[in-house]
């Protein structure tokens, strides 16, 4: 029986977007062309729950939706496991795609 991921209160998941998405935008870029859409020219994180981050896609002719991308290191419950799963996914994006990560 498959159960729903846990779900981080809206402030927590909030503040995740508010910080991906002004400090970190080219890692959302990476993390997205590394783990879901090659193409991609940008992106936006737009959700995070306890089995994965989503982001909104931009690609060469325009909006690709949303694509989710699991947690490397399996389903989370805590609010400072999220930092550490997307910067997990920056790290294996980087090594992806041949980029030199910037210090965490």
């Amino acid at each position: 029986m498959s159960t729903a991921p846990h779900a981080f209160d809206p402030e927590v998941v909030d503040a995740v977007l508010a910080h991906m998405n002004s400090d970190h935008l080219d890692d959302n870029l990476l993390i997205v062309r590394a783990h879901a859409v090659p193409e991609a020219t940008a992106a936006s994180m737009s959700d995070a729950d306890g089995e994965a981050g989503t982001w909104t896609v931009i690609g060469p002719e325009g909006p690709l939706g949303e694509r989710r991308i699991r947690w490397p290191g399996g389903p989370i419950t805590e609010r400072a496991e999220i930092r550490r799963e997307v910067v997990a996914l920056y790290d294996a994006a980087c090594v992806a795609l041949g980029e030199e990560p910037r210090p965490h």
